[in-house]
Parts: structure tokens; C-alpha cells; sequence
């Protein structure tokens, strides 16, 4: 009767639910009802059997008992599951912080609109993508046979009762024609093309679909698959990351890998391009946004063990921060597991961690600020992987000591990294 009162509680507390949505909301209502009550007899019966066998409860302060320590809180918030880890050498990126506002940006190409913008709650420039129209990067190098792909997205969705527009991202090869071509806004099934299609939804709908080609016919195509995180991140960005190594095609969505097809990529021609795209919709402008930004490909396939163990030195720009902090962002605890996996099998090693950044801001900043963030992954390594706080030291470098050149953003975002050298 109780559980009845609440559901018809709630639909009269929410009039704007259509006729069309009525069941499903229903059917949420109703487990999430289920689920509060299997949780308060879960937790009377622990409470039963805890007496029973005379341990204390509640408050250990109120019974002179020795008070239970608060459990140390993670260093940084990861994908626990997440083992993407991006490629070694920075071949092309983009977060647009040269490009003017509400112009479409420097050597990109579409068969529609789109400019870059400012958000009020997320940092630095945005590019917005509209339906129903396709986006080509300004990226003119070839990406050869092991690359990786990220970049954020912010999906600003609200339900009005439409279906939400799908969001495409696809790689493919130009073959030797010009890469921001106006033939490949529409023919980049030509010659070799992998395209990755989220289908946005409510209610745990959500889909992902991945199809290739090569010499414009089918190669591959996939089932729609259920991608249910997608819907937490919402209005907030998004991280997408795609790993290729020759035919095998992986892709992550946060911390959901939600594809991993051994043959997916058709081999004979060398992929060069980024494509986005946004589908068709009924929602008007105003009713929906597409953003992206920090968009980084980079070539080779990471060895950690390899490289920290018999060469001495594993240098990664796998590991992000918030932008001036020394805050870890949650992507990179791919690379972080690896090197504490590392760690753990190597008991004998010691490294010193040491933060490098570009040249942007003053010399004694970002020296600060490389100290800090060379810090805050040995606290990550410490508390959230049990490494040995003995085994590493932490320096920074700041911008002294560059990979790569800080007049590219190229060149500045490989120049953002973290080194771990072997003592």
C-alpha cells in the first residue's frame, strides 16, 4: 500500500512526464522503491545479526569503544576499470585557444556552421557542432598503423520528447588527397573510414554502433550496444578515447570500454583524418548543444614495462590535469594502474617522478606547478595503489626542459608530461 502511495506521489509531483513516457518512468519509480526498501530490511537484518554475535553498533563514541578510522578517501577520482593508455609522440591537437570566437576554427572544414565558444562552467574553449552537419579537422599528418584518438565532449541535452541527435566520431583515410577537401565532408567512405555513433537516450537507452568500410563498401558493422554511463554525463564533459593498433579498434566512453573488435579497421590505406559529426533532430538550436575540445592524437604503442624497467625512463603525457591545477583528472588512471603494476612486480625498484609543463605563464609558476603535479601522482601511486612511499622521489622541471616545440600546440601538449626514471 506504502509503495503504491509513493508512486502515485511522485507521478503527480512531476506533471510534464507524457502519456508516451508514463510506463517507463513508472517502471523506475517503482524499482527505485523496491530497491529503498531492500536496503533498510538489508540493513535491520545486519543490525540483528550483529548483535547476536555481540559486536557494537553505531556510534562507538556514546560506549568508550575505540572509535573505527574514517577510510583515507582516493588521491584523485579514476576510472578504476579504465586501461586505455594514449599513444607516445603528440602528432596533432587542439583545444582552440588560438582561434577567434564564434568563428569556425583555423583549417577546419564543414558543410554547415559552427564556432568556437566560451562555457560558463568548464575551462577554455570550445568548438559547437550542429545538425545536421559534418566537421573535418586541420590535421594533415598521417597517423600510421598504431594511433591513438581523445577528446571531450559536452552533451547538453534536456527532454523534450524528441529523439536526441546521434553524435559520430570517424577516422579515415584520404589517400593522398587533400585532407580538409570539400569531397570528403560527405565521400569520407572512399577509401578506408571507421565511424564510432553514439545514440543519446533516457532511462538506460542508450546506444553505440560502430560500422568501417574500405573502397567505400561495408567492412565491418556492428549491433547497437548498450552504453548506459553515457546518460550519467550529460551536461558535463565527456571523455571519448580510441585506441587503433593495425586492425584492432577499441574505444572508450569515460570508463566504459564499449567496443573491442579485433578486425574492425580495413588495412591498405593510411588513416589522416578526424571526422565529427551531428545528426538530425527536431530540437531547435536553443534546445540542444553539441561541444568538443581537447582533441589529441598521438602515435606509437606505449611500453611501460619496457621503457621503466630495462631502458630506465618512461616519460607519458597520459596523465591530465585540471587546467593550472595539479588536480588528476580521472582518464588517466589507465596509465597510472600500469606503472603501479609495475611498481608492484618490480619491488626492488625506486624512481623519482618529475612534472614538466609548457611555456606558457611565468617561469617560477609553472616550475611550482610541476612540482606539485609530479607530487600529486606519487600520492595517487601511494594511497590509491599502496606503493611504497620510500621508492619514489618528486621533482619538477617546469618549462626548462621541453620535448617539443611551445610555438605548436603540438609541440606545448607534449611538452605537458610526467617522467618516471628508475634510480
Amino acid at each position: 500500500m506504502k509503495q503504491k502511495f509513493l508512486l502515485l506521489a511522485f507521478i503527480a509531483a512531476v506533471p510534464f512526464i507524457s502519456n508516451a513516457q508514463i510506463g517507463g518512468v513508472f517502471n523506475k519509480v517503482k524499482n527505485k522503491v523496491n530497491q529503498r526498501v531492500d536496503n533498510k530490511i538489508d540493513k535491520a537484518i545486519d543490525e540483528t545479526l550483529d548483535k547476536a554475535e555481540g559486536k557494537e553498533t553505531g556510534d562507538n563514541s556514546s560506549t568508550g569503544g575505540e572509535a573505527t578510522p574514517a577510510k583515507e578517501e582516493p588521491t584523485v577520482t579514476s576510472f578504476s576499470k579504465y586501461d586505455f593508455i594514449a599513444g607516445e609522440q603528440v602528432v596533432y591537437y587542439d583545444n582552440f585557444e588560438q582561434d577567434a570566437i564564434a568563428e569556425l576554427p583555423t583549417g577546419w572544414n564543414t558543410n554547415g556552421t559552427g564556432e568556437v565558444v566560451t562555457l560558463d562552467n568548464f575551462p577554455g574553449k570550445w568548438l559547437r557542432l550542429h545538425q545536421p552537419f559534418n566537421y573535418l579537422t586541420s590535421n594533415e599528418k598521417q597517423l600510421g598503423e598504431n594511433f591513438t584518438v581523445e577528446f571531450d565532449v559536452i552533451m547538453q541535452l534536456k527532454n523534450n520528447g524528441w529523439m536526441y541527435p546521434t553524435f559520430s566520431i570517424g577516422i579515415f583515410g584520404t589517400n593522398g588527397e587533400p585532407a580538409t577537401g570539400n569531397d570528403f565532408l560527405k565521400g569520407f567512405k572512399k577509401y578506408a573510414a571507421i565511424i564510432s555513433t553514439l545514440y543519446p537516450g533516457e532511462y538506460k537507452s542508450s546506444k553505440i554502433k560502430l560500422e568501417s568500410y574500405n573502397d567505400n563498401k561495408s567492412y565491418f558493422n556492428s549491433d547497437a550496444k548498450p552504453i548506459e554511463a553515457l546518460e550519467k554525463y550529460y551536461n558535463k564533459p565527456a571523455h571519448i578515447a580510441i585506441q587503433v593498433q593495425k586492425e584492432r579498434y577499441r574505444i572508450w566512453v569515460n570508463e566504459t570500454k564499449a567496443f573491442d573488435v579485433p578486425k574492425g579497421v580495413a588495412l591498405g590505406y593510411k588513416m589522416n583524418q578526424l571526422l565529427f559529426q551531428v545528426g538530425n533532430t527536431n530540437y531547435k538550436d536553443d534546445q540542444y548543444a553539441m561541444y568538443i575540445s581537447n582533441i589529441k592524437i598521438a602515435q606509437g604503442l606505449p611500453d611501460t614495462r619496457h621503457k621503466l624497467v630495462e631502458e630506465g625512463k618512461f616519460s607519458t603525457t597520459a596523465i591530465l590535469f585540471d587546467v593550472n591545477e595539479a588536480t588528476i583528472r580521472p582518464e588517466s588512471g589507465g596509465v597510472l594502474k600500469e606503472i603501479a603494476g609495475v611498481l608492484t612486480q618490480y619491488k626492488d625498484i625506486k624512481v623519482n617522478i618529475i612534472g614538466h609543463t609548457d611555456s606558457d605563464g611565468s617561469d617560477a609558476t609553472n616550475l611550482a606547478l610541476s612540482k606539485k603535479r609530479a607530487a600529486a601522482v606519487k600520492d595517487a601511486l601511494v594511497n590509491d595503489f599502496t606503493i611504497d612511499a620510500s621508492r619514489i622521489e618528486t621533482d619538477g622541471k617546469g618549462e626548462t626542459v621541453p620535448a617539443g616545440d611551445n610555438k605548436t600546440k603540438e609541440g606545448k601538449a607534449q611538452n605537458r608530461r610526467v617522467e618516471f626514471i628508475k634510480q
